[in-house]
């Protein structure tokens, strides 16, 4: 199983580079830290640099304040967590963010 994140900054129209995002898995109702990497030039994650094993409940954490803060721009959203259910062991999940400082929006890619 593979899942991969691209997060890009609406208000500015720009891929954000260098975001730390967590990668944690749902085990007996406790989160557990899988991997974590930083976004690329072009904002992506494609490899966590560790293995991901099977279905279950995923959450990915955007540090989303380092970000905004860097740039001196007041958010609301200092962390935004999306989980999300993986039913097929050998899917093939993209999990794009879109951002602002006062909203967010992400959706299943591809």
């Amino acid at each position: 199983m593979t899942i991969s994140t691209h997060v890009l900054d609406s208000t500015r129209g720009r891929p954000v580079s260098g975001m730390l995002v967590l990668l944690d898995y749902q085990d007996k109702g406790d989160w557990k830290q899988v991997a974590s990497a930083r976004t690329d030039a072009d904002g992506r994650i494609r490899d966590w640099g560790s293995s991901i094993n099977g279905a279950g409940l995923f959450r990915l954490a955007f540090h989303t304040g380092v970000y905004f803060g860097a740039l001196g721009v007041h958010t609301i959203y200092p962390e935004i967590a999306v989980s999300v259910l993986v039913t097929e062991p050998t899917a093939k999940l993209h999990v794009p963010l879109l951002l602002s400082p006062f909203a967010y929006s992400t959706y299943q890619g591809s």
